[in-house]
């Protein structure tokens, strides 16, 4: 039977999610919103590369700030050994995951994930994830903002659309398209035939200091 969308952005526990596409489309926040659910009733954890994170991102999808541990690794000699501790004491992760991490270190830190029971959202910073990593793959294929013309104006919703594959989407390829405007969360078919997902964003009045790609 095939799943809804609904079903396809809840992660079960011992899945390891790939979030896989340029910055920019807002895979960040949704990677982030996929963890609400966990932080609802247990800490929660978002392992920041880049240094770009704002706890702010978090907060706006849901994860209360006293539901969150925010750890800057920007070493990636250090990395495997930061994500694979919050692993083994916390039930739902985000990580970005530095150029230059092994393939076999991943599979290492999916095994891992599965044995926890845990929950893991990886967000390579560059390329793809290998084969063997993840139970659902999402990649972004395009994105699209509203409400800013000539260079100028308020940003009132994004449009992704998003391919999802492996086990946790049947081992088909599905197409789901994400509107971001702020707006309660729910799920409806589109018209096309995809599956269309609206999230709660509060986009509009983000401020500058928060991570949103």
């Amino acid at each position: 039977m095939r799943s809804s969308s609904q079903d396809l952005l809840s992660i079960q526990p011992g899945w390891v999610v790939g979030l896989v596409g340029r910055p920019g489309h807002g895979l960040t926040r949704l990677g982030l919103s996929m963890l609400a659910p966990t932080a609802r009733r247990a800490l929660v954890a978002a392992v920041d590369v880049r240094g770009w994170l704002s706890p702010l991102a978090a907060w706006e999808n849901g994860i209360e700030p006293e539901q969150l541990v925010m750890v800057r690794c920007p070493d990636r000699h250090q990395w495997l050994g930061v994500a694979a501790a919050l692993l083994e004491g916390l039930p739902a992760i985000y990580a970005e995951v530095p150029t230059g991490i092994r393939d076999q270190d991943l599979r290492r830190l999916a095994s891992l994930a599965r044995a926890c029971q845990a929950r893991l959202v990886l967000r390579p910073l560059n390329g793809d994830l290998p084969d063997g990593v993840t139970h659902l793959r999402l990649q972004a294929t395009y994105s699209t903002w509203g409400g800013v013309e000539r260079g100028h104006g308020r940003l009132v919703n994004r449009r992704m659309e998003l391919e999802a594959s492996g086990k946790g989407a049947a081992g088909m390829v599905r197409r789901l398209i994400v509107e971001d405007d702020g707006s309660s969360l729910r799920v409806e078919e589109g018209n096309d035939g995809a599956d269309s997902l609206r999230m709660v964003s509060r986009l509009a009045p983000v401020s500058g200091g928060s991570a949103i790609g």
